[in-house]
């Protein structure tokens, strides 16, 4: 593998996963899920323990809870290239949350607000490109 083929998977890699919180936010729960493969594993970060596996279950499982006000800032995001079709990844996240508002007003902040975590990913590629086949989150502080 070239340098630049390396690269190029890193940044597809980085752009997933910065997709997947810009859909999560904006509760796109079913082009969110669509991030995965359809046998994929997932475990939220305040149950790094209990994974949900497959896509049905992974959707059932957001569009379960109830409408909130969240934003997910994701950094310090290193990929590992494996090989051509295989990649980790590794990020840190906050999230920011609130109460649902109405349109046009600003929701307030929960106390429980914010939540310092990590995401350790593993990444696939496939005919749709690349995908998480495998997403553990894992929280640095108590809320």
């Amino acid at each position: 593998m070239t340098d630049d083929e390396r690269r190029a998977i890193e940044a597809d890699c980085q752009r997933l996963i910065n997709l997947y919180v810009n859909l999560s936010d904006a509760q796109k729960w079913e082009e969110l899920v669509a991030l995965y493969t359809p046998d994929a594993r997932f475990a939220r970060p305040s149950k790094p323990d209990e994974f949900v596996e497959g896509r049905a279950a992974i959707l059932e499982g957001f569009t379960a809870r109830p409408a909130r006000a969240q934003r997910h800032v994701i950094a310090n995001t290193v990929v590992g290239v494996v090989d051509a079709d295989h990649a980790t990844a590794f990020s840190v996240i906050v999230l920011y949350l609130g109460e649902a508002a109405e349109p046009g007003e600003l929701p307030a902040m929960s106390a429980k607000s914010p939540l310092v975590g990590t995401f350790t990913d593993k990444l696939v590629r496939t005919a749709d490109g690349w995908r998480f086949a495998e997403r553990i989150g894992g929280l640095d502080f108590r809320p």
